[in-house]
């Protein structure tokens, strides 16, 4: 009592009143609710509202699940292609060429046994790089070799498959989701 003086009640309140220290505060929107969407918002049964929220958690879980075989086999494909390489397919204009090269290559899948060689004559070493790319999306072995015959040199590009196992051929084409990535659908 010694060390404070007396205050009056405009002093007290001012104290105790929140920041800005004593000026009005403005009202905020849940004091200015009126009593009808007071009244809904009080009478939420938060086991329902627990139960709703759980369903739809699970719902999700379940749709991140269920993954579309065909999209992932193709983006894993994807994956497997050199990051400079897939750059190069996705700003090639040259359509025709990888489907080609697809085309050509398919049927060798199909077509051959472990141990055949596919040998390819390219020698722009832009079209030998979209070789290489679609071969690493269909998981096989490229490698492009010079021969020299007089005094011209000639690029082979020689594909094999991967003595691992299976070479695994997406249903869904190189060239297809190439289109498909440019109009924003993957």
């Amino acid at each position: 009592m010694e060390l404070v003086p007396r205050l009056n009640a405009e002093e007290i309140r001012g104290l105790f009143a929140p920041p800005p220290w004593g000026d009005d505060v403005p009202p905020s929107p849940f004091s200015m609710t009126n009593v009808g969407e007071w009244e809904k918002f009080r009478n939420i049964d938060m086991d329902k509202e627990a139960h709703i929220i759980d369903s739809l958690n699970s719902s999700s879980t379940k749709r991140r699940g269920h993954v579309d075989a065909n999209k992932l086999a193709v983006l894993k494909a994807w994956r497997r292609i050199d990051c400079r390489t897939r750059e190069a397919l996705r700003r090639s204009f040259l359509t025709d060429l990888i489907e080609g090269y697809e085309a050509c290559i398919r049927a060798f899948i199909q077509e051959s046994g472990d141990e055949d060689v596919l040998a390819l004559q390219v020698q722009d070493p832009f079209h030998r790089l979209l070789l290489h790319g679609v071969c690493e999306f269909y998981n096989l072995v490229s490698v492009t070799v010079s021969e020299t015959k007089d005094t011209d040199s000639l690029k082979t590009t020689r594909i094999k498959k991967k003595k691992m196992g299976v070479v695994d051929v997406p249903n869904i084409t190189l060239s297809h989701f190439l289109k498909m990535s440019k109009e924003g659908v993957w």
